[in-house]
């Protein structure tokens, strides 16, 4: 309620109350006229509050409207409270005298108000009491220290609050209002474009609603994503519980119900034999089921869908979110889903899918509220979140954020030698000084610097970036020449590995030319330096051997081609291993996922007694032919006859 309609709705609480008031005091008048009597002494003796008592039980209507009207003073003195604190931490002006003048004001305007109340009994007097608790824990807090600090340390005495840390707000804090992809490219391309675009698909919305069941039900709005009022109604079939509170963190684990362990083992089966037709299978039945939908949206993404490959991501996140626990709030990064359980696993999947989808739409900065959750989710980073950070970052043109992220996050090793950071936090320094003032903050190392401590640091970073941007300038030419870059590997796994992920993703920006006049600029310098000391390429080899002394891999499970932002797909003759030839039991060690009544496997082409979203899905593949009238192809209308029977189930 805003604070015009509360002084609008007070207002006409505070004329109906004066009504009231000056009713009570004429009946009291013409109660004392007609109770005093000439040869009464003893009225002088008379509790003269007693009289006060005594309308009580004549009038208890007034006194439930006075009641109502102490109710909502109360909420509303609460309310300038919450606003004065707001108005004066913002601000930094302490008021503490004005404060407390304007409480006793507010109190003693009530006192009336309460007497009318005093017949109410001990039951009502408490409840009085407890309604006034938050009001005084509120001036307690006003009263000793305006400042926020103060009103955390007040709500973490609250019940409920205890297990909450108290710190600052964590550096991968997400912000809800950019996980939307529709505003991000409102704020891109502009509201009219992207309303045309939406008309334009409008089309293809309603054909989705025809094959399936139709039915008025609420879609539940979600944060990551934005739900299809087409979507099939949550089930329910995921559920999340609380497991422990440790070192301020909320740790959390999805469950399955017996209905999901049944489409689990259905699904299971068919990804044995590679059955697509058995996946979608599972889908009829369970739309939500997690790792079917992941299935399919890669198997969409391979043949060139890539829509339909995005909703299918949309779905596993609405329906791993709409399964979010009360305690659960993942954006404020206080809570921990270890990718250890096989059952969180499917989220971060489909979290890394949907970051790349939005890279790919040109939305970075919702991309990197996206990886920001990524990373926050298990600090253990086993989607390799961290490497796809800076680059999203500088996308999204959040040097400052960046900046301060390298700065604030703690890891067992340092961020800026990493190869990803060495290099993004030179760019990142390069845009800030050209957006700082002359005055700016000089404690800091210029972006020079940062290039020539990255270049020392990871010298094949510079080999890969000439041959994959690529560079062809002579200067580039003469500067590999040097022995320093004449290498593209630098003898250690784990780095080479990061350096072929960083090369892989960051390429594009290398492309703007300010920043190849940077990093010109740096080799050039590298390579004076190393002419006058030979001893630094020495050091820097000490320092790259102590950050990582380890002679294995310690990124093999990150794959170099899940950081590109080149779409995979495969020849038919590949994406056969989607779908196994039913023809040939024998060839499938005599199981399949879905056999039919007569124990015979179907052939690719009859489509007679068969799923029609399975058929769907398997016309898609260049290789099916499904014949002519003259092969004696199946009636359509009979085809037709078995959806409506699967619809009516």
């Amino acid at each position: 309620m805003s604070a015009r309609l509360l002084k609008k709705v007070l207002k006409e609480q505070e004329q109906k109350k004066q009504h009231v008031i000056e009713e009570d005091e004429q009946d009291e008048l013409l109660n004392d006229d007609e109770s005093v009597s000439p040869d009464s002494g003893a009225g002088s003796s008379k509790n003269p509050f007693d009289l006060l008592n005594e309308g009580d039980d004549a009038d208890e209507d007034n006194a439930d409207q006075y009641w109502e009207m102490d109710e909502f003073r109360l909420a509303y003195d609460r309310f300038r409270l919450q606003v004065y604190a707001d108005e004066t931490s913002t601000q930094k002006q302490e008021q503490p005298r004005s404060v407390k003048n304007a409480l006793n004001s507010a109190s003693t305007s009530n006192n009336k108000s309460k007497k009318k109340k005093q017949k109410k009994g001990k039951e009502g007097y408490l409840s009085t009491g407890k309604r006034e608790t938050p009001l005084d824990v509120n001036l307690e807090a006003l009263a000793l220290d305006i400042e926020s600090s103060s009103q955390q340390s007040g709500l973490n005495k609250q019940p409920g609050f205890e297990n909450f840390k108290q710190s600052k707000p964590s550096v991968l804090h997400v912000d809800p209002k950019y996980l939307n992809v529709e505003n991000e490219l409102r704020r891109i391309f502009g509201s009219k474009v992207v309303k045309s675009f939406e008309k334009s698909n409008q089309s293809s919305s309603s054909r989705q609603v025809r094959g399936g069941r139709r039915g008025n039900h609420h879609i539940r709005k979600t944060v990551l994503i934005s739900p299809s009022d087409h979507w099939p109604r949550w089930d329910g079939s995921l559920s999340m519980e609380f497991l422990e509170t440790k070192d301020g963190y909320h740790y959390f684990r999805y469950t399955h119900s017996s209905s999901y362990d049944q489409a689990q083992r259905a699904f299971e089966a068919a990804q044995a034999i590679h059955d697509l037709n058995g996946v979608a299978s599972v889908l009829m039945y369970h739309p939500y089921h997690l790792d079917s939908l992941i299935t399919m949206a890669d198997y969409f993404k391979f043949v060139g869908e890539h829509q339909m490959s995005a909703d299918a991501i949309a779905k596993c996140l609405y329906a791993m979110e709409c399964a979010w626990h009360p305690m659960f709030t993942p954006l404020q990064g206080n809570c921990q889903l270890k990718f250890s359980h096989d059952s969180n696993k499917p989220l971060f999947k489909a979290l890394f899918t949907h970051m790349k989808n939005m890279d790919r739409r040109g939305c970075h900065r919702s991309a990197l509220e996206v990886c920001k959750l990524l990373l926050a989710l298990d600090s253990d980073d086993p989607m390799g979140a961290m490497f796809c950070l800076d680059y999203f970052a500088l996308r999204a043109g959040e040097y400052a954020w960046l900046e301060q992220f390298s700065e604030d996050y703690r890891t067992d090793t340092s961020l800026w030698l990493l190869p990803s950071f060495s290099y993004s936090l030179a760019v990142c320094r390069f845009y800030l000084e050209q957006e700082e003032s002359s005055d700016a903050d000089t404690a800091k190392a210029s972006s020079a610097d940062l290039m020539n401590q990255a270049l020392m640091l990871h010298p094949p970073v510079l080999t890969k970036l000439v041959a994959k941007v690529p560079l062809k300038d002579q200067a580039w030419t003469n500067i590999l020449k040097n022995s320093y870059f004449h290498s593209d590997q630098i003898g250690i796994p784990s780095v080479d590995h990061l350096i072929n992920i960083y090369v892989e993703q960051n390429y594009l920006i290398w492309r703007l030319p300010d920043l190849q006049k940077l990093l010109r600029d740096g080799a050039s310098h590298v390579i004076q330096t190393l002419e006058h000391n030979k001893n630094d390429a020495k050091d820097w080899t000490c320092v790259r051997k102590e950050a990582f002394p380890s002679n294995k891999n310690e990124y093999g499970h990150l794959l170099v081609q899940d950081f590109s932002d080149t779409v995979q797909t495969l020849p038919p003759d590949n994406l056969q291993n989607f779908m196994v030839d039913m023809r040939d039991p024998a060839h499938l060690g005599g199981h399949v996922a879905n056999p039919p009544a007569g124990g015979q496997a179907p052939a690719l082409r009859d489509v007679a007694n068969r799923n029609p979203l399975a058929v769907l899905f398997e016309s898609l593949l260049p290789w099916v032919n499904y014949g002519g009238p003259e092969d004696g192809i199946v009636d359509e209308n009979r085809v037709n006859e078995q959806g409506q029977g699967n619809e009516d189930l």
